[in-house]
C-alpha cells in the first residue's frame, strides 16, 4: 500500500526540465553513453536523498502546524505561481544550460543527472517526502524501489524509444524536443496543477 501511494509522485520528479533534458541527451551525438550516464547520475542522487530522508525520518518537519493550514498556504502559493507562469509565458527563454546538452559528454551527463534529480527544488522535496512518508509509516525502505525505478524508467524512455524505433524515433524526438523547448511554460503549468490537486486533496480529505 505504501509504495502505491508514493508512485504518483514520479510525475512530479520527471515533469519539466528533467524529461526535457533526457530528450535533449537522447538527440545528442553520443546519445547512448550520455543517456546512460544521465540516468546513472539520477539513480545515485534520488536513492541518496530518499535514503537519507528515510533514515533520519524527516516527517517531523512542520510539526506543530496543522495539515490544513500548511495545505492552504501551499495552495495559495501554487495559485500565484500558476498565474505568474501564464502571464510571463511569452517572456520565458530556455535555460542556458540547455544549450550545453547537444555537445554533452558522458561525464557531464552523469554530473548533470546527479545534480538535476538530486538538488532541483521540486525533486528534493519529492524525494524527501517519499523517504519520510515511508519512515513515518514504518514501511520498509524497499517500498521506495518502485518509485525510484519508475522515475528512472521514464528518464530512460527517450533513449529506449531510439533503440526500439531507430530512424523513426530520430525524426520524432527532435520535434518533441523543439515543442517542449518552446512550450516549457505548459509543462510548468501541468506540474503546478498536479501540486494544486494534491493540496486540494489534503484540504478536502
Amino acid at each position: 500500500m505504501s509504495f502505491l501511494e508514493v508512485l504518483p509522485l514520479v510525475f512530479v520528479m520527471v515533469a519539466g526540465p528533467q524529461i526535457l533534458s533526457a530528450i535533449f541527451l537522447a538527440t545528442s551525438e553520443n546519445w547512448r553513453r550520455n543517456s546512460a550516464a544521465f540516468v546513472g547520475g539520477a539513480a545515485l542522487s534520488i536513492t541518496l536523498v530518499v535514503t537519507i530522508a528515510y533514515v533520519l525520518g524527516v516527517g517531523a518537519i512542520g510539526q506543530g502546524t496543522s495539515n490544513t493550514t500548511v495545505s492552504a498556504i501551499i495552495l495559495g502559493a501554487l495559485l500565484l505561481a500558476m498565474v505568474h507562469t501564464y502571464r510571463t509565458r511569452d517572456e520565458s527563454e530556455p535555460p542556458r544550460w540547455m544549450g550545453k546538452l547537444g555537445a554533452a559528454t558522458p561525464r557531464f551527463s552523469f554530473r548533470f543527472g546527479f545534480l538535476l534529480l538530486g538538488f532541483f527544488p521540486t525533486d528534493v522535496l519529492t524525494s524527501v517526502s517519499v523517504g519520510s512518508y515511508l519512515a513515518a509509516r514504518d514501511a520498509p525502505w524497499t517500498d521506495a524501489v518502485p518509485f525510484i525505478s519508475l522515475t528512472l524508467l521514464i528518464l530512460a524512455l527517450p533513449s529506449l524509444v531510439l533503440v526500439a524505433f531507430g530512424e523513426r524515433a530520430e525524426t520524432f524526438l527532435p520535434k518533441v524536443r523543439n515543442w517542449m523547448n518552446t512550450h516549457s511554460w505548459i509543462v510548468t503549468e501541468v506540474v503546478i496543477v498536479f501540486f494544486i490537486g494534491m493540496s486540494l486533496n489534503n484540504l478536502l480529505g
